[in-house]
């Protein structure tokens, strides 16, 4: 997924009609194999969704092998701000399976969806691990497939650590930043959070909780359950709700 080294980086429009269709259709080819991003403009009301989809592994300040399949955060933050900042894009759909990653990096991610002003809806549809949860609960509305799963875990130590209390009060610091922007952006309470990133009966070898498909929304994780077709019809209904606003407020 990510960007091959000293490749121009394409611009991307999608048209059905009018001069130069093939050659958009070609910059829109590349921008889904490069970046897994393609603007869907095909809408019953004429609306202008763009797809993101986060996959493999977040990869954050430091590169991952060549092997390994990533979303890089430095591409997918300035897409976000471009997002907000046009007048076409009307609403974000984004699809999640992802191992997890970087930790503040994901954070950072979660945080631009979460503030964009344009309707956004997230669909899990493999996995959503580890600081993929924050993504996931980060849109405006939010569903799962039934076989999809989530994984809830305690922030892991990796490198030099140093034996003090204040190693353990910086990784706490850093695990309530996570469980506070999910509480915010879903329905299930903090403290039930911690509860499940410090469960020992779920997973063999780690702490945590697996949540999958219908049990992240009987737990308030996520909305809904449901497929491409209810999260592109949700995302339909929230656009026309906001053009219904800015109408109302002569904008």
């Amino acid at each position: 997924m990510g960007k091959k080294k000293g490749k121009r980086r394409k611009g991307m429009s999608v048209t059905n009609s009018g001069s130069g269709s093939s050659g958009r259709q070609s910059e829109n080819d590349e921008r889904i194999e490069e970046y897994g991003q393609v603007m869907l403009d095909e809408g019953t009301g004429g609306e202008n969704i763009y797809l993101l989809s986060i996959i493999g592994e977040i990869e954050g300040h430091e590169n991952l092998n060549g092997s390994s399949k990533t979303t890089k955060y430095e591409h997918v933050l300035p897409k976000l701000a471009e997002i907000e900042d046009s007048n076409r894009i009307e609403g974000v759909l984004l699809l999640i399976n992802t191992q997890g990653g970087d930790v503040s990096c994901g954070l950072a991610l979660a945080e631009m969806v979460a503030s964009l002003s344009k309707p956004t809806v997230s669909l899990v549809i493999g996995d959503s691990h580890s600081i993929g949860v924050p993504l996931a609960v980060s849109a405006d509305d939010s569903f799962i497939v039934p076989s999809a799963s989530m994984l809830i875990h305690p922030v892991r130590m990796t490198g030099m650590t140093i034996g003090a209390p204040q190693t353990y009060h910086y990784f706490q610091r850093i695990q309530d930043r996570i469980t506070g922007f999910i509480a915010d952006h879903s329905r299930i309470p903090q403290d039930k959070i911690e509860e499940l990133m410090m469960n020992t009966q779920d997973l063999t070898k780690d702490l945590g909780t697996l949540l999958v498909g219908e049990d992240a929304v009987r737990l308030g994780l996520i909305r809904q359950v449901g497929g491409i077709d209810k999260a592109l019809g949700r995302l339909h209904e929230m656009i026309e709700e906001n053009r219904k606003q800015k109408k109302k407020a002569g904008r």
